[in-house]
């Protein structure tokens, strides 16, 4: 893997560390609110007005902008099939990240789910991702 590659691949942390503390501020945002119902018309309105005025919407949204800024950084430099699959990793850090911010259970299954995905991301990085 050339060196180009693995500077590339590193700017995934921030991007992943952005994407998903943006989706934690999403997910905190919309526990204050409430459900978001589409089959109620008349409280698509108000709802949204709440949603405008959430911080915790606004925050993560700049997060999620964030990250894709560095996303950005990592795909004009490295094989987007080797740097979309590592991107698989964010699905391990928002079960930990919602295991330890937002109180959500940590079942057995979800860390074991998260150590296949991470095998899996191992065996792609194996894989060299030159063009």
């Amino acid at each position: 893997m050339s060196r180009e590659t693995i500077t590339a691949l590193l700017w995934l942390i921030p991007a992943m560390l952005c994407s998903t503390t943006g989706e934690l501020f999403l997910k905190r945002g919309m526990n204050e609110i409430g459900a978001f119902d589409f089959a109620s018309v008349e409280n698509i309105i108000p709802t949204l007005f709440r949603m405008a005025q959430n911080p915790n919407l606004w925050i993560g949204f700049i997060g999620f902008m964030g990250g894709s800024i560095f996303w950005l950084s990592v795909i004009s430099r490295a094989p987007l099939s080797l740097a979309y699959p590592m991107l698989s990793l964010s699905y391990v850090i928002v079960v930990v990240e919602s295991w330890i911010f937002l109180n959500e259970g940590l079942h057995p299954l979800r860390v074991i789910g998260s150590l296949i995905i991470v095998a899996g991301v191992a065996l792609i990085g194996l894989s060299g991702g030159e063009r």
